[in-house]
């Protein structure tokens, strides 16, 4: 008997016992599309991560004053830190930096009437808007006449208008109290692509020129820098941090973020958080293969009486162990299809929903009916022994 007669024979025992043939391929399903989902879910996500820290697009970092050590408790934004015009025009004549711009940023109360919440000020221009992305939701964005006219307006982020106005009210408008000073709210703002597991700040945007009338200074405290494209971020990054320190005479240093250790780090942590969660999602796939032997070892019982006959009729050992295995190989390998098609269909939808790339490698789906069909193989080779070494003639005799 051929191969492809053997094939035939298989296909045609696991469709006359169908709803059996379905229970024992349930445990590859969902082993295969639990690994086929924790790995697509993973690759995702890290791939979202890295490219909100380093890369795909995202070419804007910020640069951080660090103090030191021993001035930490003393350490005051405003005296230690400022940018001029002749920073700014330096940094931008960079040959790896796009744009460049200061701003301020502080934490601070915003009350309105009796109700308060804690909230991160940023003190921003226009241009902050071209290195940022954020919509409107309601109202309007700050512009260039808020800043030139030093209009006593804010925008606030959605969290902030739910903590100091109830839902029935519009906050558009309305006055709120920042360092005891009156702003009208012109805009509910929030950041545009936001992923589905940032985290949300409370916030409160004001235009830069307002900053003195709070805090008594117009000195900007944070740099905010655009490379000229991603591939490029690391060296801008080296070339502002050196230029800063190095023409400062401030006794703590500049650094930014290293994003080749962000997307290291990500991808370590997503690695080993995958790994494990797979590992513990494969465990069905045991189970499956315990089903499978199982329902193969039953095959062997109700089909005594055919492979006595097929063995007085010429059949090798060798044909009777092959056609066991190639059925239990089929059937995993055919669980094994359905698993992976489950669940990339449930990582395409968790990614629709979470709004992060649908990542189902090739090499993975082939890893996944390859391991489908070697526990096809190992725990059908069991029941296809037991079948390969009955002697034909007590075979015949089975009742």
């Amino acid at each position: 008997m051929s191969f492809f007669d053997s094939f035939k024979m298989a296909l045609r025992s696991i469709w006359n016992h169908r709803l059996r043939s379905m229970l024992t391929m349930l445990g590859i399903i969902i082993g295969v599309g639990s690994v086929i989902t924790v790995v697509a879910i993973g690759k995702g996500g890290e791939a979202l991560l890295t490219s909100q820290f380093a890369g795909g697009g995202n070419n804007t970092f910020e640069v951080y004053y660090m103090p030191p050590e021993e001035s930490l408790m003393d350490y005051d934004a405003y005296t230690e830190v400022s940018y001029s015009e002749e920073d700014l025009r330096a940094i931008e004549s960079m040959p790896a930096v796009e744009q460049v711009i200061a701003y301020a940023l502080t934490s601070s109360s915003v009350y309105r009437h009796r109700e308060s919440s804690g909230a991160q000020l940023l003190a921003i221009n226009e241009s902050y808007y071209e290195l940022n992305e954020f919509m409107a939701e309601s109202g309007r964005l700050l512009n260039d006449r808020d800043v030139e006219m030093g209009r006593r307006v804010t925008t606030i982020s959605p969290g902030l208008a739910e903590e100091l106005f109830s839902s029935e009210e519009n906050p558009i408008g309305q006055t709120v109290n920042i360092e005891n000073i009156p702003f009208e709210i012109v805009g509910i703002h929030d950041r545009a692509n936001q992923s589905f597991f940032e985290f949300q700040v409370d916030e409160a945007l004001l235009p830069q020129s307002v900053w003195p009338m709070l805090y008594g200074t117009d000195q900007m405290d944070m740099l905010n820098v655009q490379a000229t494209s991603a591939d490029t971020i690391q060296s801008a990054g080296i070339s502002v941090t050196d230029y800063l320190n190095e023409t400062t005479d401030r006794t703590g240093h500049f650094e930014v973020i290293n994003m080749e250790e962000i997307q290291e780090g990500i991808s370590q942590i997503t690695n080993v958080t995958t790994t494990i969660i797979g590992g513990v999602a494969a465990v069905s796939l045991l189970v499956g293969g315990i089903g499978v032997m199982n329902i193969m070892l039953v095959s062997v019982t109700e089909r005594t009486r055919e492979i006595g006959l097929r063995k007085s009729l010429g059949a090798t050992r060798g044909n009777i162990l092959l056609q066991f295995l190639i059925e239990s190989v089929t059937l995993t390998t055919i669980g094994g299809v359905i698993g992976i098609a489950l669940g990339a269909g449930i990582a395409n939808t968790v990614s629709i929903f979470a709004d992060w790339p649908f990542l189902v490698s090739v090499p993975v789906m082939l890893i996944g009916v390859g391991f489908s069909m070697v526990v096809g193989v190992v725990f059908g080779l069991l029941p296809a022994n037991k079948a390969a070494k009955l002697d034909p003639i007590e075979a015949l005799r089975y009742e």
